[in-house]
């Protein structure tokens, strides 16, 4: 996910170390690659593979001023994703949640309507009804389970990360009309 303004700075994690500094920088998936319009396999092994991967996504996230990845954001077919941005109280959270499963309010949901962006489709940004809060619950990449409430650009955020594991890309929730002019703004109609 891409936000309109710069992405938060970057902070140091417990250990000291900043998310993503021994991670290399990919290349962003654009809409309409494959990788981005199915689900994502299950993580079944938490390795240095997968240590390496969140690594790497970081590390991609914070190349290209983003506040969320997922990972096949940049074509790995993995139920992952990262992000760094803040609840509606200003309150920052940066993680990694491996296997996520999405928890939403019961219908009927208080909605907020924002503008969102994504990085698979540079550029454009769309007013996006999203609900109010949000929770993910899942595993950070040693194995040890998380849970993230979320409200604000937080909440927004876990819904389009968990999205993206879904194969769904934002513009895919949007009117035709809309999700045409996104496209074209990011230059991929």
């Amino acid at each position: 996910m891409t936000d309109h303004e710069q992405a938060p700075p970057v902070d140091r994690a417990a250990d000291g170390r900043v998310p993503g500094e021994l991670g290399r920088a990919h290349p962003i998936t654009q809409y309409g690659e494959a990788v981005l319009h199915r689900a994502c396999k299950p993580v079944e092994a938490f390795d240095d593979a997968l240590a390496a991967l969140v690594e790497d996504m970081f590390a991609s996230m914070h190349a290209a001023n983003g506040v969320g990845l997922a990972a096949n954001q940049i074509g790995v077919d993995a139920r992952v994703f990262v992000l760094d941005c803040e609840d509606a109280d200003g309150v920052r959270t940066v993680a990694a949640v491996v296997n996520p499963v999405l928890h939403l309010p019961p219908a009927p949901r208080e909605l907020m309507v924002d503008d969102e962006g994504c990085l698979s489709v540079p550029g454009a940004f769309e007013d996006t009804p999203r609900s109010t809060t949000a929770v993910v619950e899942g595993f950070d990449a040693h194995g040890e389970p998380v849970r993230i409430e979320g409200t604000g650009t937080l909440a927004r955020c876990l819904q389009h990360e968990y999205d993206h594991l879904e194969g769904t890309v934002y513009v895919d929730r949007l009117p035709k009309k809309a999700r045409n002019r996104a496209l074209a703004e990011a230059g991929l109609r």
